[in-house]
C-alpha cells in the first residue's frame, strides 16, 4: 500500500528529500504514525537560500501583518488542539492529556507574540551635543536557524519560530528526527494560515549531521537557536562563534528539589511525583535529584513508594494513564543503563526501575526512586533524561543548599518548606535560572522567561519579552539637525 510522504518546505513549496523514514509510535511498535522526508545539506542550502531571498521582504512588512500572520496560526493551533494533541502523544509517547496542553501552548506562544510584534519599542536617548538627536531602535538579525529536541515537539519550536518571525527574521526550522509528525503539522500551519511571504518560513527534516551542520556552518545564518544535548550545545557554539554567529543555547539540567523537614508532605510528594516522573520524566527542567532532610526522610520515602505503585504507566493515548513510554529504544537503553549504574555505585532501588509488558510492545518502564545517594555519583552529575529520581538524605538546610548548587548545570531547582526565610534564602541563592518554591520544578508559563546558568544555557533567555533580546539587533542612529 502506498504510503503519503510528508515533505519538507522550501520556498514555499513542499519538496521531497532524497529519502523518507517511517515515525513510529513508542507506545504501539507495530504502529507508523507516517513517512517523512529526509533532507539532506543540498536542500538546507536550498532553504538557507530562500530563506536569504526572502528576508528583506519580511523585514519590512508592517508589524500589524505580522501580527495578523502569527495571531492566525496560534487561533488553529488552539482550535485543533485534540487533533495535534493525538499526534504529539501518539509519536513522542506522553500522554493525550499532556499533548493537548502542550499544542494549547504553542498556540498561545503565536498569539503573545503576535501582541509583541507590536510593542516592540524604540527610544530617543537625550543628547550630549547640541542640535544631534541619537535614536535607539531594534532590527530582525537576518536568517535564523532553529534546531530543536524531541521532547516537545510542538511547544518548543513555537516558542523558537513565533518570536524570530515576529521581529521580523526569516526562519530554518531543523525538527528532531525523531518526532517530525508536530513538526509538520505545525509548519504546515504557518504555511497556510500565516500567509508569509515565500521562503520566510522553512521546514528541513533530516539527519543533525547533515541539515543542522549545514545550518550551523551557513554564512548567511546570523543566529542560531538551539535546544539539546550539552556535548552538541557545545559544538554549535563554537561553530557558530568562530564565524561571528549569535548562538543560543539550551543544554539540560540536573534539577535539585529540596524537601526540609518543615514542608507539608503531601504538597512535597506530589510536587516530587509531577517534577520528577511525568511527561516520563523526559524534561530538562524535571527534578532528578531529591534533597531529602533527615527528619522528614522516612515519610516522604514511604509517601513516594505508596503514590508510585499507583501510577499507571500504559499506552500514552489510553484514557486513564499517567505515564507513558519511552520516546524512544536509545533513551530506553540508557534510562535502564543509569538505573543499574546507580545500583552498581552503592545505590538502592526503593521502587520502580522495571521494565513493563503492556498490551502493545513499547518502551515502558516504571518511573524509578534512588536511595542511599550522595552527589558525587554519576546519577546525580549526569543528566539521565527519563523517569528516574534519586534521593539524597542531608542533615540542614545549609548542607541542602549547597548539595543543590554543586552540579555543573542550573537550569531549575525547587525547594518544599513552610518557611518564609528558607524560601526567601533558597530563591535568592539557588544557582539556577529558574526557582520554584512549593510548585514542581518542571513547568513555565508561556510568557515568562526560560532559560539556566551554568552549563545549562548560553546566550539570552527565551520565551516571553526577554526573547527579543535574542532575535533582534540593537542599532543606534545619529542625526544632526538641519
Amino acid at each position: 500500500m502506498h504510503q503519503t510522504i510528508h515533505k519538507n518546505l522550501i520556498g514555499g513549496e513542499w519538496v521531497e528529500g532524497p529519502s523518507a523514514a517511517e515515525n513510529i509510535n513508542p507506545s504501539d511498535l507495530s504502529d507508523v504514525v507516517g513517512l517523512y522526508a529526509r533532507g539532506d545539506a543540498c536542500q538546507t542550502e536550498q532553504a538557507i537560500e530562500a530563506a536569504q531571498a526572502a528576508r528583506p521582504v519580511w523585514a519590512v512588512w508592517t508589524a500589524e501583518h505580522r501580527a495578523d500572520a502569527l495571531d492566525r496560526i496560534g487561533t488553529e493551533l488552539l482550535a485543533r488542539a485534540e487533533e495535534l494533541g493525538d499526534l504529539l502523544s501518539r509519536e513522542e509517547g506522553k500522554t493525550r492529556p499532556e499533548g493537548i496542553g502542550e499544542v494549547i501552548r504553542a498556540g498561545r506562544i503565536f498569539k503573545f507574540f503576535a501582541g509583541e510584534s507590536l510593542r516592540l519599542n524604540g527610544e530617543l536617548i537625550p543628547p550630549i551635543r547640541q542640535g544631534v538627536e541619537v535614536e535607539v531602535s531594534r532590527e530582525p538579525e537576518g536568517v535564523v536557524g532553529i534546531i530543536t529536541p524531541w521532547n516537545f515537539p510542538i511547544a518548543i519550536p513555537a516558542w523558537k519560530i513565533a518570536p524570530a518571525l515576529a521581529y521580523g527574521n526569516t526562519v530554518v526550522f531543523k525538527p528532531a528526527d525523531l518526532v517530525p509528525g508536530s513538526a509538520w503539522a505545525l509548519a504546515e500551519i504557518i504555511h497556510r494560515a500565516g500567509q508569509l511571504p515565500a521562503g520566510a518560513f522553512n521546514l528541513v527534516m533530516g539527519p543533525g549531521s547533515q541539515v543542522g551542520h549545514s545550518l550551523v556552518n551557513a554564512r548567511q545564518v546570523r543566529a542560531v537557536s538551539f535546544t539539546g544535548s550539552a556535548d552538541t550545545g557545545a559544538r554549535i557554539g563554537l561553530s557558530c562563534m568562530q564565524r561571528g554567529a549569535k548562538v543560543q543555547l539550551e543544554m539540560g539540567g540536573k534539577n535539585p528539589l529540596v524537601i526540609l523537614d518543615d514542608a507539608h508532605l503531601d504538597t512535597a510528594v506530589s510536587v516530587a511525583i509531577q517534577g520528577s516522573f511525568y511527561s516520563t520524566g523526559q524534561r530538562c527542567t524535571g527534578s532528578s535529584r531529591l534533597i531529602v532532610q533527615s527528619g522528614i526522610y522516612p515519610r516522604f520515602i514511604a509517601a513516594m513508594k505508596e503514590r508510585m505503585a499507583a501510577l499507571r504507566i500504559d499506552d500514552a493515548r489510553q484514557p486513564g494513564t499517567d505515564i507513558g513510554p519511552v520516546a524512544s529504544s536509545a533513551q530506553f537503553e540508557q534510562d535502564l543503563m543509569y538505573i543499574h549504574l546507580a545500583y552498581e555505585e552503592g545505590g538502592q532501588i526503593a521502587a520502580g526501575g522495571e521494565v513493563l509488558q503492556r498490551a502493545t510492545r513499547g518502551f515502558y518502564l516504571s518511573p524509578a526512586l534512588i536511595t542511599e545517594t550522595d552527589n558525587t555519583m554519576r546519577i546525580n552529575r549526569e543528566e539521565v533524561f527519563g523517569p528516574v529520581a534519586s534521593v539524597i538524605r542531608v542533615r540542614d538546610y545549609d548542607e541542602a543548599l549547597h548539595v543543590a548548587n554543586d552540579t555543573a548545570f542550573g537550569l531549575s531547582s525547587g525547594i518544599c518548606t513552610t518557611s518564609l526565610r528558607h524560601a526567601t534564602d533558597f530563591k535568592r541563592r539557588s544557582a539556577a535560572g529558574m526557582v520554584m518554591v512549593n510548585v514542581p520544578t518542571a513547568g513555565v508559563d508561556y510568557h515568562a522567561p526560560f532559560g539556566g546558568r551554568k552549563g545549562s544555557s548560553h546566550g539570552a533567555r527565551e520565551q516571553g519579552s526577554y526573547a527579543r533580546e535574542f532575535y533582534t539587533a540593537v542599532k543606534t542612529c545619529y542625526t544632526a539637525a538641519g
